[in-house]
């Protein structure tokens, strides 16, 4: 036989790991402690974008301005669901794979305690010294009252022939298993949360109601298992909307406190009950809260069409395009007129004042001095009829800009309308007339069961892991020799808690040395 046939013979086979194998050596990478840790950062950082970019289920207001201000952006954005981060598929990926490796973790934990705490200490070491604390005295110490002395101080306690053994820490493990069982407790409830739970989005002018029910939100996202009849029945009217303002030095406009003054039934025939809404006071119905997100204007228009009929009467919520000045477009649009339908582009000034080159701006945020500005006046099909559905802040959709005529168009230097003031359109096409400011509000409802059950165990999370960092496991040994001498020895099961043991351990020896009376 040659050296290299030698060689061949004594090379070792690979061993291939075959289905089985891979799925064996899969579960136990998922289910390891590294991987728990890898997917709960990447929980954690995936929740970042959900803080940074506006949510649909939060503030669609802000989602419909990032579109018409960065469309491109506004894409990508959407593109990787980034608009709803907490419902998208790469955020429940990562959310069940945690949950999965949870799993794999507490099972095996929970066995591991269950025999740790059947198991007892182990015998003493015949030579103490050699432990990493020991310390010896002189006294008439017994095993029986050595071991006696050690229960007194909470510890598990095993004797044998001339020896005793303590152990006690045994809430570390406690702690350890608690705090994943809790993470495991907080992903169910956010799971049963979005299950049995519901958000949604409204708009409510001043002096409109509202009805808790499926048709009347603006955006309404249920769980897989809520139906129409799991909504709690209340409802409310916005009586009126107060917004204070900082009016003198640096911060001048500055919103200081929001106030929504609601009249609230909280059932069908129950009676009505004022409450005032505000940003950090939430309205709760039997578990469901009613959040104020969102404020604006709302001007109220009067369109009367070229047959002197009016076609329509009421408030236009308005959408903010400068925040800080409350500075905001209208879309007015009246299907109803005749000849022609008509349809109003208008920019809101809450304080209008006009600057030196012409133009109109608004130096305040309050309504003092409101005004509106036309910039286009458009007649023909507004394809409102065709069952499409539209943008209600936007007055000409790109698809009909063939069948609508421009009427009259203005510029940032047309002359604004004051409240009462009203514009005729030219060849007696119509009127607008500006007759009044309401304001609105956004408010976000949401129903979550698992609210409750997640903030106890997110609190359980926070004991146990006190009670894991806190908590060390030490043993110690005691050896009565027969000469009267009394050796003791001690150690930690826990890694880097032997210098604060040192002064646990100098205190229990000298419990132990002390007489009878001492203890006593």
């Amino acid at each position: 036989m040659s050296v290299r046939e030698l060689a061949k013979e004594q090379t070792p086979k690979q061993v291939r790991l075959g289905p089985v194998g891979w799925l064996r050596w899969g579960w136990r990478t998922l289910t390891s402690m590294k991987t728990a840790l890898i997917l709960l950062f990447l929980l954690a950082l995936g929740s970042v974008p959900g803080s940074l970019v506006p949510q649909r289920g939060v503030d669609p207001d802000k989602v419909a301005r990032l579109y018409e201000q960065s469309p491109a952006l506004a894409a990508w954005y959407d593109r990787f669901q980034l608009f709803e981060v907490f419902t998208s598929t790469w955020f429940a990926a990562v959310y069940l794979l945690l949950f999965t490796s949870l799993i794999g973790c507490v099972i095996p934990r929970a066995a591991t305690y269950a025999r740790e705490l059947r198991r007892k200490p182990p015998a003493a070491p015949k030579n103490l010294s050699r432990l990493p604390h020991f310390a010896s005295f002189e006294s008439d110490l017994g095993v029986e009252r050595a071991a006696a002395r050690l229960r007194g101080q909470r510890f598990r306690v095993v004797t044998g022939d001339g020896w005793v053994s303590a152990e006690k820490g045994y809430l570390r493990e406690t702690g350890n298993l608690f705090f994943h069982v809790a993470l495991l407790g907080i992903l169910l409830a956010v799971g049963f949360g979005s299950l049995y739970g519901y958000r949604g989005n409204v708009l409510v002018v001043e002096g409109d109601g509202f009805a808790n029910t499926v048709a009347a939100y603006d955006r309404f996202i249920p769980g897989s298992q809520v139906s129409a009849e799991s909504l709690e029945p209340f409802s409310f009217q916005l009586t009126d909307f107060k917004v204070s303002y900082q009016v003198t030095g640096d911060k001048k406009g500055q919103a200081l406190d929001y106030s929504a003054y609601l009249k609230v039934n909280d059932s069908p025939g129950a009676p009505a009950r004022d409450y005032e809404l505000k940003v950090n006071s939430p309205l709760e119905v039997d578990g469901t809260q009613l959040y104020l997100i969102g404020n604006g204007y709302a001007p109220v228009f009067k369109v009367t069409d070229g047959k002197g009929q009016v076609a329509y009467e009421g408030p236009v919520p308005c959408l903010i395009v400068q925040k800080s000045t409350q500075t905001a477009e209208c879309a007015v649009k009246a299907p109803d007129a005749q000849p022609s339908q008509l349809g109003f582009l208008l920019r809101f000034l809450p304080t209008s004042v006009p600057l030196t080159d012409g133009t109109y701006t608004s130096a305040f945020p309050g309504a003092l001095q409101p005004e509106v500005q036309l910039f286009g006046a458009y007649a023909g099909d507004l394809g409102m009829r065709s069952g499409k559905p539209q943008s209600v802040y936007e007055v000409v959709p790109s698809e009909l800009k063939d069948k609508i005529k421009p009427v009259l168009m203005g510029t940032a230097a047309t002359k604004p309308l004051a409240v009462g003031q009203s514009l005729e359109l030219p060849n007696g096409a119509g009127k607008l007339e500006f007759t009044g400011v309401k304001e609105w509000i956004t408010l976000q409802t949401a129903y979550d069961p698992g609210r409750m059950p997640a903030l106890v165990s997110a609190a359980t999370a926070v004991v146990a892991i006190a009670l894991s960092l806190m908590i060390r496991r030490r043993r110690v040994f005691v050896r009565v020799k027969g000469d009267g001498t009394v050796d003791v020895g001690g150690l930690t099961r826990t890694e880097g808690s032997a210098a604060g043991f040192a002064e646990e351990f100098a205190d229990i020896v000298k419990f132990l040395s002390a007489g009878e009376k001492d203890v006593r």
